[in-house]
């Protein structure tokens, strides 16, 4: 075969030479279904202003992506859904009774400043739904601690009551010698209602049931990979064990309470800011799930997901830097420097 031939026959062009199906809306309308379970559930534990709190957060949320992308004359990228996904999470991360004009303020955080000032989808190096809440946790504590019982929207004579969080009733029992008697004198809801979310907390993040049947969706889509959620979850697991003397009950409300299985699965995952590679997946989570812990156990504040994950976007590209593979036949810096020193 001579060289004009080979040539003819050879196609020179850039990365990525493989291509999918897969687009970003197609992801982002499969994250939005893995959600769906516990939209509903948080509307028939917390009523319908669970449901506003929610259309209200996506629609502030598209609104000031498109905006923003005008005001800084880039293309519109509102039809990739990226903008709803950001919305429903940070809505699943406040109580239903939050103000309306705060759950906007933070949703023009999370799409103004964590998303479109570092250049929109993709460049972000934080979740822009976790900014959005911890800014608002900073800035209205009250508001955002503010926890209806499940099902008080049907009772009006207890709508006003909040419900103070499993977590919130844990502060006071690390340090218990012990721990089973000081659980029982907690009043703490039985295990099956911490799976089926009757109890109080945020809107997505009280059902258990709900996110697990989300997390199974996602497997089977192949949008995410189990690594990240089950690393995440198995650390804060084995901390707790220990931190718990062994009680293994003690355990199970550590990952049923709070947004454990929220972060894990929907945040921890987000593709933009976690690391590529299997191992740096893994430190990754391993971060987040230690993090976590520590601040439940020794911090003032009774979780820690947001932060942690938060904490562990930062570290990202040198967990990438630090992870990447080295292509074959290249030889280590140091090798080099001593070679060309002989």
């Amino acid at each position: 075969m001579s060289d004009t031939t080979i040539r003819e026959n050879l196609t020179v062009s850039a990365s990525p030479h493989k291509r999918t199906a897969d687009t970003t809306r197609g992801i982002m309308l499969d994250v939005i279904l893995a959600l769906v379970p516990a939209l509903v559930l948080s509307v028939v534990l917390f009523g319908p202003r669970a449901l506003l709190v929610t259309v209200v957060s996506a629609a502030a949320c598209v609104l000031f992506e498109f905006l923003a992308r005008k005001v800084m004359r880039r293309s519109t990228t509102v039809g990739d859904l990226s903008a709803v996904v950001t919305g429903i999470l940070l809505a699943f991360n406040l109580p239903s009774t939050i103000p309306l004009w705060m759950v906007v303020i933070g949703d023009a955080v999370a799409i103004i400043v964590a998303k479109q000032f570092f250049g929109g989808i993709g460049q972000n190096f934080v979740n822009p739904a976790i900014a959005g809440r911890i800014v608002l946790m900073a800035s209205f504590p009250v508001q955002m601690s503010d926890y209806p019982a499940a099902f008080a929207w049907r009772a009006p004579e207890v709508a006003a009551v909040t419900s103070a969080t499993p977590l919130a009733q844990f502060s006071d029992l690390y340090s218990a010698e012990n721990l089973q008697s000081a659980m029982a004198s907690a009043d703490l809801p039985p295990l099956l209602n911490m799976l089926f979310g009757v109890r109080g907390g945020c809107l997505g993040e009280t059902c258990a049931a709900a996110l697990l049947i989300g997390f199974v969706y996602l497997l089977i889509r192949r949008v995410i990979s189990p690594t990240v959620p089950l690393v995440f979850v198995g650390t804060v697991a084995v901390i707790m064990l220990i931190a718990g003397k062994g009680d293994f009950t003690f355990v199970a409300y550590q990952l049923l309470s709070g947004g454990l299985l929220l972060g894990a699965i929907f945040m921890a995952t987000d593709y933009t800011t976690s690391p590529v590679n299997f191992k740096g997946k893994l430190i990754f989570a391993v971060g987040c799930g230690v993090v976590t812990s520590l601040i439940r156990i020794f911090a003032s504040l009774p979780e820690g997901v947001s932060f942690a994950i938060l904490l562990m976007n930062i570290l990202v590209p040198h967990i990438d830097r630090l992870t990447t593979p080295k292509p074959f036949g290249t030889r280590k810096e140091k090798k080099q420097k001593k070679e060309a020193a002989a």
